[in-house]
C-alpha cells in the first residue's frame, strides 16, 4: 500500500496515473528477488533492479543525463564519464555493494550482445551501477548477486507500475530502522510534463524519521549511526539540459532531508537523472545537432524543483510503506515500519 492510500499526501503536485517512474512515457522498470537460504545461518537477501530510459537500443539511442552526490560514501560504475559528457548509455542498474562488479558484467554483457560494434569498430560503453549495502539481511560475502541476474533484470523491465518495498536491489536495505528497499513516485508538472523518481532505501535511525509515531525511539539490534545509504533515480521527459537535470537533481536532496537524514558521514547519498526528451544518436556524421531546452527564468524550472523534492519525499515513504517484515542472515529480522492512516 502506497503511503496516499494511507492518507498521507505529500506536497501540492498531482501524481501522474500509476504514481511511478514508469509514468514518464517509455521508462521501465525490471526486479530480480534473491531469498534463499545458503547454510544453516547465511542467506541471500538482495537482488537487483534495473531502470531502462526507453525500450529502445540504449548505446544507439542516449539520451542527457548527470549525477549529483549528495554525500559520496558509495561505489558507483559510470557517473565519471556520464557527467563529463552529460549523457546515459546503459539502463541504470541498482544491487548491494558487493554485487556492483557482477551486475556491471552482466550488463556489460548485455549491451555487447545488442551492440557487435562495442569495443570493435566503435568505442566501448558505459554502464551505470549503483548500490547500497545490505550485509545486516544479506549475506554478502557470498556474492549471491550474478551477471545473470543484471540480464534478468533488464530483460523483465516493464513499464507498468513497479513494485515496490523488499523487492529487487531493495531485498536486503534498512530505512530509519526499518525495513527499506525500492520505492517510487511522480508528479505533472505545468500539465505536460512528467517528473518520476524511485529510490533504493537504506539509511537513517528511527529516532530521526520525521514520520514516526514514537519520539525517541531507539534503533535496537542495529547499527547506532545514520550510515547507510540512498540510490535515487530521476526520471523526466522535459528538455532539459546535462546541466539543468544537475541543478533538479540538486532538489532531491531536499525531499531526502524532509524524512529526516542529515546525509550522514558513512551514507553514500547519490542522484542519477536523466530526461528522455531527446535521443542522441551515437552515429551521426553531422558536425553539429539540435536539442530543445526550457529557459530557466520561467515558472517551470522551480516547479520541477519542487517537483523533484516532493516525488523523493515520496518514494522513500513509499519503499518504507510497501516494505514487508523480513527475515535474512543469521536470523536477524527488521520490521515494517507500523504506518497509522491519517483520515
Amino acid at each position: 500500500m502506497k503511503v496516499r492510500d494511507r492518507g498521507i499526501i505529500v506536497g501540492t503536485f498531482s501524481s501522474g496515473k500509476k504514481n511511478c517512474i514508469t509514468d514518464v512515457e517509455g521508462v521501465k522498470v525490471g526486479h530480480v528477488t534473491l531469498d534463499y537460504p545458503i547454510n544453516d545461518t547465511e542467506y541471500a537477501c538482495t537482488g537487483v533492479t534495473a531502470i531502462l530510459p526507453h525500450d529502445g537500443n540504449l548505446f544507439q539511442e542516449k539520451v542527457t543525463a548527470a549525477s549529483y552526490i549528495i554525500n559520496g560514501f558509495g561505489k558507483t560504475t559510470g557517473l565519471v564519464q556520464l557527467n563529463e559528457l552529460g549523457v546515459l548509455e546503459s539502463p541504470i542498474m541498482l544491487t548491494n555493494t558487493f554485487g556492483v562488479p557482477a551486475v556491471t558484467q552482466g550488463t556489460l554483457q548485455y549491451m555487447l550482445e545488442q551492440n557487435p560494434e562495442i569495443g570493435d569498430t566503435t568505442g566501448t560503453v558505459n554502464v551505470v551501477v549503483g548500490e547500497c549495502n545490505d550485509s545486516y539481511l544479506n549475506s554478502i560475502r557470498h556474492f549471491p548477486v550474478k551477471p545473470d541476474h543484471a540480464i534478468e533484470a533488464i530483460l523483465k523491465a516493464k513499464d507498468e507500475a513497479a513494485e515496490e518495498g523488499a523487492v529487487g536491489a531493495g531485498k536486503g536495505m534498512i530505512c530509519f530502522g526499518y525495513k527499506g528497499g525500492i520505492g517510487t513516485s511522480s508528479r505533472v508538472v505545468s500539465e505536460k510534463y512528467t517528473l518520476g523518481c524511485l529510490v533504493l532505501s537504506n539509511f537513517g535511525k528511527r529516532e530521526e524519521f520525521k514520520y514516526s509515531h514514537s519520539k525517541g525511539e531507539k534503533t535496537e539490534g542495529l547499527s547506532e549511526t545514520s550510515d547507510g545509504s540512498i540510490m535515487i533515480v530521476l526520471a523526466t521527459d522535459a528538455p532539459l539540459s546535462d546541466r539543468q537535470l544537475l541543478r533538479v537533481a540538486k532538489r532531491c536532496g531536499i525531499g531526502l532531508g524532509r524524512t529526516g537524514s542529515h546525509f550522514s558521514n558513512g551514507s553514500g547519498d547519490i542522484v542519477i537523472a536523466f530526461s528522455t526528451a531527446h535521443k542522441i544518436p551515437h552515429f551521426n556524421e553531422k558536425e553539429t545537432e539540435i536539442r530543445t531546452q526550457l529557459r530557466e527564468d520561467l515558472p517551470i524550472m522551480n516547479e520541477l524543483f519542487t517537483a523533484a523534492a516532493e516525488a523523493t519525499e515520496e518514494a522513500i515513504l513509499n519503499s518504507l510503506s510497501q516494505a514487508e517484515t523480513t527475515t535474512g542472515r543469521n536470523g536477524h529480522t527488521v520490521s515494517a515500519f507500523p504506518f497509522r492512516r491519517v483520515e
